[in-house]
């Protein structure tokens, strides 16, 4: 959430083993209390190292949560040689630097439904299930997305929340190491049914324009069997190959997690057809600008080589 980028990895060079940790200073005590969207977000991370492995003519070995007693410590991935059976995984490489969230606006361009079939299956691969809402599911929604924000406006947690991961005196890349910067807000949501987080809050940002969004907005919600530690670390792994596969498809996204944010809402947001599944968060997919890039912590801060 918000790019806290809340992870540290080690490497161990004898083992050809790399263990990925939770950075809990960098987790939202208000929005994400249980820190679920942190370990999505880390899964995500995770994803990534196992596409770079396969890129580099490697076999990532993956073990989620290996240690009971260290509840940081959440996987690790030993470089083994080339098994085969995952090259669709390796290809997603070159999406990782180029997915970036954009809070512009979409066309109204239908995704194609054979495209909405690979990514659900690019979801189930990673233990996960994708669902497009329809219809009055849609219209549900929107209605709980709507009833997230109204509460996050008056909710002071939310908004230090909000205020400690966003910088509005940030013009570029470089000026922070993390965090959503002002030139990745976005344009300020002036008509439309896109459910769009404003990230400048009561904050004035100078110059920044509005603008009319989706009036048909394309919504995908990823859910799980269960809700443990584990179920949210595959979810987030299953969100980034969505994400790094809809990159290389051509479509735009960003993240939809007001209503996830709020434990009573996150429930009325499953499928209503089959009433099962635990909701981890909801994505935003279109035909539209690419987001631009936003800060990166340091190398040497999230990775860590030992002998």
């Amino acid at each position: 959430m918000h790019n806290a980028q809340p992870w540290r990895f080690r490497y161990f060079r004898d083992a050809r083993t790399f263990v990925l940790f939770a950075d809990f200073d960098r987790a939202m005590p208000h929005s994400d209390p249980d820190n679920r969207g942190l370990h999505l977000g880390c899964g995500a991370a995770l994803l990534n190292l196992r596409v770079a492995v396969l890129h580099e003519g490697w076999h990532a070995e993956t073990r989620l949560l290996p240690d009971a007693t260290d509840r940081a410590l959440l996987a690790s991935v030993r470089l083994t040689d080339p098994a085969g059976g995952e090259s669709d995984l390796g290809a997603l490489y070159p999406a990782i630097h180029q997915r970036h969230s954009s809070r512009y606006p979409f066309e109204e361009t239908k995704i194609p439904e054979v495209l909405r079939e690979a990514l659900g299956a690019a979801a189930r691969s990673e233990g996960a299930a994708l669902s497009f809402p329809t219809s009055w599911h849609l219209q549900d929604v929107l209605e709980l997305i709507q009833e997230a924000e109204a509460r996050n406006i008056t909710d002071a947690g939310s908004d230090q929340d909000l205020t400690r991961w966003t910088h509005v005196d940030a013009p570029s890349a470089t000026t922070a190491d993390d965090g959503v910067p002002q030139y990745a807000f976005g344009p300020r949501k002036r008509g439309g049914r896109a459910p769009m987080r404003d990230f400048a809050g009561h904050r004035q940002v100078a110059g920044r324009d509005a603008a009319d969004f989706e009036q048909k907005p394309q919504l995908a919600l990823l859910s799980t069997a269960h809700d443990r530690p584990e179920d949210w670390l595959r979810a987030g792994q299953a969100m980034e190959r969505v994400l790094l596969l809809a990159t290389l498809k051509g479509l735009s996204s960003s993240f939809v997690t007001q209503p996830v944010e709020w434990t009573d809402l996150r429930w009325p947001l499953r499928d209503p057809v089959t009433g099962t599944g635990f909701q981890q968060l909801l994505l935003r997919l279109g035909y539209g600008p690419k987001g631009p890039s936003t800060p990166r912590r340091p190398v040497t801060e999230v990775l860590d080589i030992q002998p």
